[in-house]
């Protein structure tokens, strides 16, 4: 069996961010003059930002909304994140198990590692400005064994690195999506990831 190794994502797996995200739209509303609903854009979190910021913004302004998005991000987005339930829990049971942690998500890895030092939650390498089948190279670069988020494109990635899904059905995407994506299986949250990933690990010693 190969080493332990468990990539999570960020936003909605570990994270809940829609606060600050929904702090640094507004923010951006009031600097460009252009309506971008924050609740609408926190429903649907998890492709790359290029993605929200196009629905809203005339294609010759998009690429200027998402570096002004990002340079707004620090400022407004960090503070009101946080842990969702059991995410403090799941890093450490990897940890204890022997594993190593990761993140492999769609937001830059520099704003992602504000968050992670801002909580406190240690993690061993970060990937970013990834998505879906995307997230597939970080994850084998990595040496990845299992991969963990809640976006049906987070389970497309796990299948595209020949690993297991771990889906947790507290972002947008419905458990049943999650299952039909793949998912080897769905959690409500994070508090039932140190028994599934228990779970895992004894069916992997039997094979």
């Amino acid at each position: 069996m190969p080493s332990l190794t468990v990539g999570f994502d960020l936003d909605m797996t570990l994270v809940d961010s829609r606060p600050g995200i929904a702090a640094a739209f507004r923010a951006l509303n009031e600097l460009t003059g252009v309506y971008v609903d924050p609740d609408a854009a926190v429903s649907r979190l998890g492709p790359p930002l290029r993605t929200e910021i196009a629905r809203w913004f005339p294609p010759e302004r998009v690429e200027e909304a998402v570096r002004l998005y990002r340079e707004l991000y620090p400022a407004y987005a960090i503070t009101p994140t946080v842990p969702l339930p059991g995410a403090r829990a799941a890093v450490a049971a990897v940890r204890e198990r022997g594993g190593r942690v990761l993140v492999v998500t769609a937001k830059m890895g520099r704003l992602a590692r504000l968050h992670l030092d801002h909580l406190g939650l240690a993690v061993d390498e970060v990937a970013g400005d990834l998505f879906a089948e995307e997230k597939a190279t970080a994850l084998r670069a990595h040496g990845a064994t299992h991969y963990v988020g809640d976006h049906v494109a987070d389970m497309v990635a796990a299948a595209a690195a020949g690993v297991p899904g771990i889906a947790v059905a507290t972002g947008p995407c419905s458990a049943d999506d999650l299952r039909a994506a793949g998912a080897a299986t769905v959690l409500a949250d994070l508090t039932g990831f140190p028994a599934a990933l228990d779970g895992m690990i004894r069916l992997a010693l039997r094979q």
